[in-house]
């Protein structure tokens, strides 16, 4: 039976035929009216404005991105594609903890990005088939399956992937080896990233991840085509955020870094504490979950720079320092915040000297994270070691040789988005683009060494924001997380 006399709402229709505009270059076709029911007969695999009002506007496929963004996407993907090729994406599939027990569900960034489609064991295919813009797009995924779905939860089905999702082409994935060759076979690119792999769970997962070897996997289908990685394109397509994106990365931005400052106005007896609370926060404040582990590294943990065990105590009566990088993430964009401050509410004049340093810097570089300065991000880290540099030779380092590298051993910043460390592989030596979003993030961590002032030994302080790139400015998408001494020392 058809969703679409169902669930095509007059606002689903005009997004759907829209939609479609997008990806056969003609203008969007009269508003038609359809029949609907009421949202609780609906099932999907994922919130949907007819299920979820409360999480989506009308025409979002994602909180706050519309499928007219979804379809623009792939548009935008098909005109970088040579006539008659094709691109290949995969979801994630589930990732088992142990026996049954599964891990959370995290969508392959790139597949989320192209569809909107949060479920496991679904392919997409962008098929160019003309000039610019044109193209196919099929989204093979999951049928409908009552018993599996009395276990697990409802699924989208097939049916949905056309009327919801707004694909051309659609089918069971179990069926897509069947289908698949005959789409390869007359490609004359195949852009793809799946690479094989041993030791996965399911039927999906062994078909396009399994051993090259295997005479029905994917591989064997694509060992005669050109392939090409698909990677390089999406990320000059992702590295630049939509207004809608900036603004999910602002919300989680701004709901992280009021847990930030919540976080700092109160004692907390463990990392595992203050980790769960900020956990807590953030879900509270309005994002979906924790962006990633967080470091939370109290004392001299915080000289690990990715020190995420969190079980030890935090102690206000030695006058050590936490270090907690952490974010939240909101419709699948995250942010990435840092902040150290004072287990005991106040710094001691060593803790100042130095922190002020770094955030002298910090501040600087942010405000340098602008098309107008004409900068990389690769040219806003030397300027970040130079300047540190200096800071670190007033307090009394000797900063001779490569000292800097030993104290500031890792880069200024990376590209942010529906990653942590968002479009993998793209260069930081390039001129900052209006869009792009970024961390600032130095740090200086000093160990037990002779060679490094006494009062300062042991000491790790790093300050993060997440920005994002325009024209004249910096827009900060984290300010609500104090950081200025005066601040820190309020809060208590």
């Amino acid at each position: 039976m058809s969703l679409k006399p169902f669930i095509s709402t007059a606002a689903r229709h005009t997004v759907s035929r829209a939609a479609q505009a997008f990806r056969h270059n003609t203008k969007p076709p009269a508003r038609r009216l359809y029949a609907s029911i009421s949202a609780a007969d609906l099932q999907f695999g994922q919130p949907l404005h007819e299920t979820h009002p409360h999480l989506l506007q009308p025409g979002e496929i994602t909180p706050g991105i519309s499928a007219i963004e979804y379809a623009q996407r792939r548009s935008n993907l098909a005109v970088k594609l040579p006539k008659n090729a094709i691109a290949i994406i995969a979801a994630s599939d589930i990732k088992y903890r142990s026996g049954s027990v599964f891990y959370e569900f995290h969508q392959d960034p790139n597949f989320y990005y192209l569809t909107g489609f949060n479920e496991p064991e679904a392919l997409a295919i962008i098929e160019k088939t003309g000039e610019g813009a044109s193209h196919n797009f099929h989204l093979y995924n999951r049928p409908k399956d009552l018993h599996a779905e009395l276990w697990d939860g409802a699924r989208s089905g097939n049916q949905a992937a056309l009327d919801v999702f707004n694909a051309d082409e659609t089918g069971d994935i179990n069926r897509v080896h069947t289908i698949l060759p005959k789409i390869v076979e007359h490609a004359s690119t195949v852009y793809t990233d799946i690479k094989s792999a041993t030791a996965r769970s399911s039927a999906f997962s062994r078909f396009f991840f399994g051993p090259a070897s295997k005479s029905d996997g994917f591989a064997k289908i694509v060992e005669a085509a050109k392939v090409i990685p698909l990677q390089p394109i999406l990320n000059e397509l992702r590295v630049i955020k939509s207004d809608s994106e900036i603004v999910l990365m602002r919300k989680a931005g701004q709901d992280s870094s009021r847990a930030f400052t919540e976080a700092m106005r109160q004692p907390f007896p463990t990392e595992k504490a203050l980790a769960d609370s900020l956990d807590y926060k953030f879900k509270v404040n309005g994002c979906d979950g924790p962006a990633y582990v967080p470091v939370v590294a109290g004392g001299k943990n915080g000289l690990s720079i990715h020190y995420v065990r969190n079980d030890d105590v935090l102690s206000s009566r030695d006058g050590e320092l936490v270090l907690v990088d952490a974010g939240g993430e909101y419709g699948g964009y995250i942010t990435d915040i840092t902040r150290t401050w004072p287990i005991n509410g106040r710094f001691s004049a060593a803790q100042k000297d130095l922190y002020e340093a770094i955030l002298k810097v910090q501040r600087s570089c942010v405000s340098m994270s602008r098309v107008s300065a004409n900068i990389s991000l690769d040219k806003l880290h030397n300027i970040a070691e130079t300047s540190l540099k200096n800071e670190l030779k007033h307090l009394g380092f000797d900063m001779s040789g490569n000292s800097i590298r030993e104290l500031f051993p890792h880069h200024l910043g990376h590209y942010i988005g529906l990653e942590v460390h968002d479009v993998p592989g793209y260069p930081r030596n390039g001129p900052l683009r209006a869009g792009q979003c970024i961390t600032i993030e130095p740090g200086i961590y000093v160990p037990h060494d002779d060679r490094w002032p006494s009062h300062f030994r042991g000491i790790g302080i790093r300050i993060e924001d997440s920005v994002c790139v325009q024209e004249e400015g910096p827009l900060m998408l984290t300010p609500e997380a104090v950081k200025e001494v005066v601040d820190i020392e309020a809060l208590r």
